[in-house]
């Protein structure tokens, strides 16, 4: 099962998260999920690096929202809704209809003890924007425990009590478009039409328990495609309640009709987790004897590679081939254990210094994964054993690293272990896949078994079955959304909806180092849900460079939709593939650049920013443009979204490879619809080579 299928939103790891790790939050989370009163926004945000996910409930609206604070003023945060419309002023209602939103909040300046906190924001700034609205908001802390805020408002935020603009070249703000192309930025609306004023306070009882009132300048009046929500009262009143400090739960009475009940649940991406640490401790360093022999008994040689398997195989790293000479032991193994190469590294030159003649003072680690090694390490034997306890020893044994390619694999004595090739789990899944332009919504959650097997170190076979337990298709659309291009994405509701076992994917994937800084894989086979046939990848990725570029070719045909094994519902065959460069930013920041065709034929770009932190949590978002028109791309016009993953190590403390992770996108359109063919490279190399390791290397003594 992939990782993403363990949590479809950000707010499901996070409450996992939040459970386990105490944060501090000194700031009230709004049911919008943003720093804010209850409905209205503040000027106040959390510290860089903050998550938060928040789920909210009011009659006849249902909001969960991702937020992310991306730097000390900046906050970003994605939002999916399910809300009741009017769709006609006087009788009809139509409930559950899906949205999406995204919001942006900017702190101006910072409160002193004159004045207040300044902020700037827009809320669902994408057409259609139904709950588009801008802000300017002013807050301030009088004592220990009361905070004022006073805004103005416009769009959704102006609703109530509206007077003239005071920017009065902005007075005249356009109708809300039902039908405009969606997910372009609505820019022709910021700060247009009348203004309003809102405020209120928050008050904090003591550190568990607070109360918030505000006046709210958002009305919902009762017009075709409003929210429909019942507003007698500009005066909402809440209750706030932090059991500890990552979780903030609220209970409110809002517009003097309903009563609204949220949750956030918050973590700090830059802050080690409370319970990490709970591996065993490293192995000392064994130091050699001053007067040591300056050669060792070759004789000893299968001794020592059966002595050397056995101890890295309790840190739970795999001795997959050994060289020695007089001076020098070169190590190739499996990482199977830690999620920093760094730290295994560590681990493994411990050992070594446990089991090596006192002879040898150079040892060359290469990580490999499937079969292909990744990078060669050479660490000085004496800078170990004279740095280990030392201040800045990571620091100091980095400067006197060296990082390359890994060796050639025919001086090597393999001493892979007979192992079970055969390998299974099993695990539930749910997913939650938005599509088209309808406000639909498919949710499946269920089983799934996944199989492996390792049919040679570099050629592996492996499939996926899952039986869904709950399976909610939405509606089915009136017409074809795109009837010009082929639905790659629209029609993926239908796949696997009659409550059988589907065959997720079966495929035969090979790797390999077809040369100098070359990694390559072939996969053929059923590579996903809705495709199958036959997906190649070349990347180019010296270990020593930031730059990597690649280059996937791809021909497939469309499945069934009962997902057997055949393919004749559609008829339809596609070659598909991108170029791509990789390159490491450095502090944490990834970016990659996409160009080629798509799954619909369709040709276009995919600029993706992702942002990793120490401690393994990993924020991202992309956008996908390609030449299809707005009207023929798909709801959302182009694709874009946001993605998190976070490490299992991180909610544990244990040791592990693995993570949990989701993405929060827009509705799945047919147009810059990619592939999504499982064990791509880029991702197997890069935490072997020198700038991941740089970046981590303070693990390596731990």
């Amino acid at each position: 099962m992939n990782k993403a299928s363990f949590a479809t939103t950000s707010v499901i790891a996070l409450m996992a998260a939040a459970a386990a790790f105490a944060q501090q939050s000194e700031l009230t989370y709004g049911f919008n999920g943003m720093p804010g009163l209850i409905e209205m926004p503040s000027a106040q945000s959390p510290a860089e690096g903050t998550l938060a996910g928040s789920l909210g409930y009011q009659d006849g609206h249902f909001r969960a929202t991702f937020t992310y604070q991306l730097t000390d003023r900046t906050t970003l945060a994605a939002r999916y809704s399910l809300i009741d419309l009017y769709d006609d002023p006087t009788t009809t209602i139509t409930t559950g209809e899906f949205e999406r939103s995204f919001d942006l909040h900017y702190r101006l300046t910072d409160e002193t003890d004159l004045l207040p906190a300044f902020a700037i924001g827009l809320r669902d700034f994408m057409t259609p924007g139904r709950f588009g609205s801008e802000y300017v908001v002013a807050t301030k802390t009088l004592g220990d425990n009361l905070t004022v805020t006073a805004g103005l408002g416009w769009g959704a935020l102006a609703t109530r009590g509206g007077f003239d603009n005071p920017l009065s070249s902005l007075d005249t703000r356009p109708a809300f478009g039902e039908a405009e192309p969606a997910g372009q930025l609505a820019s022709d609306y910021w700060f247009r039409g009348d203004a309003a004023a809102f405020g209120g306070l928050t008050w904090q009882i003591n550190e568990r328990w607070g109360v918030v009132a505000e006046y709210s300048s958002a009305a919902y009046p009762e017009q075709p495609f409003a929210p429909a929500i019942d507003s007698d009262s500009p005066y909402n009143f809440g209750l706030t309640y932090r059991p500890n400090d990552s979780v903030q739960l609220a209970l409110a009475s809002l517009y003097g009709r309903d009563l609204g009940v949220s949750g956030t649940f918050t973590l700090n991406a830059n802050n080690r987790p409370g319970m990490s640490g709970r591996e065993t401790a490293p192995t000392p360093v064994k130091l050699r004897d001053p007067q040591a022999a300056q050669s060792w008994n070759r004789a000893s040689e299968p001794a020592l590679r059966a002595a050397t398997a056995q101890l890295l195989q309790m840190e739970g790293q795999t001795l997959t081939g050994l060289e020695l000479t007089d001076t020098t032991a070169r190590v190739r193994y499996i990482n199977t254990r830690y999620r920093s190469q760094a730290q295994a590294m560590g681990r493994v030159a411990r050992l070594l210094t446990q089991v090596m003649p006192d002879s040898i003072d150079t040892f060359i680690l290469e990580p490999e994964t499937r079969g292909i090694p990744l990078s060669a390490t050479t660490l000085a034997r004496g800078d170990i054993e004279r740095l280990e306890n030392r201040p800045g020893a990571a620091r100091d044994l980095l400067a006197n690293t060296g990082f390359g390619d890994a060796g050639s694999s025919d001086t090597l004595t393999d001493t892979r272990p007979e192992a079970d090739a055969f390998n299974w789990g099993f695990g539930p899944y749910l997913t939650i896949n938005p599509f088209g332009g309808d406000g639909s919504v498919a949710v499946s959650a269920g089983l799934s078994l996944r199989a492996t097997y390792q049919i040679s170190p570099q050629l592996v076979a492996s499939g996926t079955i899952a039986q869904s337990v709950l399976k909610a298709d939405g509606r089915d659309p009136g017409a074809d959304s795109t009837p010009d291009i082929q639905n790659v994405r629209t029609d993926g509701r239908f796949y696997g909806n009659d409550g059988v076992p589907v065959l997720q994917d079966l495929t035969l994937a090979h790797y390999a180092r077809p040369g100098k800084d070359l990694y390559s894989r072939v996969s053929i086979g059923y590579l996903e849900s809705m495709f199958g046939g036959l997906s190649t990848e070349l990347l180019w990725k010296p270990v020593d460079s930031r730059l990597g570029l690649g280059l996937e070719l791809n021909y497939v045909a469309q499945r069934d939709t009962d997902m057997p094994l055949g393919f004749g519902d559609y008829d339809y065959d596609v070659l598909t593939g991108h170029l791509s460069a990789y390159y490491d930013l450095g502090n944490g920041y990834h970016s990659q650049l996409d160009l080629g065709r798509y799954l619909a034929g369709d040709w276009g770009a995919t600029l993706s920013i992702d942002r990793e932190y120490e401690n393994g949590i990993r924020v991202g978002a992309y956008v996908t443009q390609t030449d299809i028109t707005y009207a023929d791309f798909g709801d959302g016009s182009y694709n874009k979204g946001v993605r998190v993953s976070i490490p299992q190590d991180f909610l544990t403390g244990g040791t592990t490879r693995g993570s949990y992770g989701t993405e929060i996108r827009t509705r799945a359109g047919d147009g810059g619809a990619r592939l999504n063919v499982g064990g791509r490279l880029y991702g197997q190399v890069r935490d072997a080579h020198a700038a991941d390791l740089t970046d981590t290397w303070g693990r390596f003594w731990r």
